[in-house]
């Protein structure tokens, strides 16, 4: 086994293949684990030279394995992480960090206490036309920023083990604390469950922030297509994020002015704005084998990540509270 191959990956299901096949061509798994034996069955006949169990203490337990990637069920995310760093392994754990704030501060104690990485997958950080509306809002190009809001829609895949509010919306948290640069003071967000009793199949999160910027973050696994979307409204000019198209950033250089009293939208044609091109999970994955490397700390880590779960958990609460 080449000792480059030092990460275990646990957790190769829905979205865990994915993650699978960039750190496969990465060069650097050397054990996949899952207790699904159907996975790990399809997993072994795609990446025979890898090494297979169903055993997370085997994972924990092998001198060669250096870190643990985690794509297992939000629920698990937890356990699983605090094994792996009192195991002394680093970790990657897929969002959301935990389902807990209380055990999302106990993972950095622990990050913290034993010098290790908790990087956890906030994708979009790492996605090129991200960090490009980044560079574009810092600039001042767009002006103060007024409204931003997100969509992030689709048909299914509707799970049971979690509401799509802790499925979908971390992505767009996560993105709009960085763009931001801060937490919001107040949220308030409302949803309903349709399919499984007590799982929301679609939420509506609103955020309002000191600076004054409000935001909302719309999420919905009961959509008839796929749709996700970042708008940043700012007093000289719009931009739009749509991953889903060729080019995915957009600027509208529109404004609104006010004459006599009157205000008056002026309307201009949208230029698309070129960004670096690169898959985000692949360059999601090399930052953390980079930090591994390097031992710096992550773009996207465990604090990063507790700052998310705490607004998640503000906005459990309140959906709980105002459910139609």
């Amino acid at each position: 086994m080449d000792n480059n191959k030092s990460i275990a990956f646990v957790g190769a299901g829905y979205w865990g293949k994915n993650i699978l096949r960039v750190l496969y061509e990465l060069n650097a798994l050397h054990t996949v684990c899952d207790t699904n034996n159907q996975i790990l069955e399809e997993a072994k006949n795609n990446y025979p030279d890898l090494q297979f169990t169903s055993n997370f203490n085997e994972v924990l337990n092998n001198p060669w394995i250096k870190a643990v990637a985690i794509a297992t069920p939000a629920i698990t995310h937890f356990e699983l992480a605090k094994r792996a760093i009192l195991a002394g392994k680093d970790v990657f754990v897929e969002k959301p960090l935990a389902l807990k704030v209380a055990d999302g501060k106990e993972l950095v104690e622990l990050t913290q206490k034993h010098n290790k990485i908790l990087m956890v997958g906030h994708l979009l950080q790492y996605h090129p036309a991200v960090n490009k509306l980044k560079e574009i809002i810092d600039s001042g190009e767009i002006g103060d920023i007024r409204y931003i809001y997100s969509n992030r829609l689709n048909i299914g895949k509707i799970r049971r083990e979690e509401n799509v509010l802790w499925s979908f919306a971390p992505h767009d948290i996560s993105v709009i604390l960085m763009l931001l640069n801060e937490e919001p003071e107040h949220v308030y967000a409302f949803g309903g469950s349709y399919v499984t009793k007590g799982i929301y199949d679609t939420t509506l999160s609103v955020m309002k922030f000191a600076n004054g910027v409000k935001g909302h973050i719309f999420v919905s696994w009961l959509h008839p297509y796929k749709e996700q979307k970042l708008i940043v409204v700012g007093d000289k000019a719009m931009t739009v994020f749509d991953d889903l198209t060729k080019e995915k950033l957009f600027l509208y250089p529109h404004k609104v002015e006010i004459k006599e009293g009157v205000p008056s939208a002026y309307k201009s044609d949208y230029k698309v704005i070129p960004t670096d091109t690169g898959e985000p999970l692949k360059l999601e994955l090399s930052h953390f084998l980079n930090c591994i490397e390097t031992r710096k700390n992550p773009k996207t880590d465990c604090t990063e990540g507790l700052k998310v779960l705490k607004v998640l958990d503000k906005l459990e609460n309140s959906l709980e509270a105002n459910s139609l």
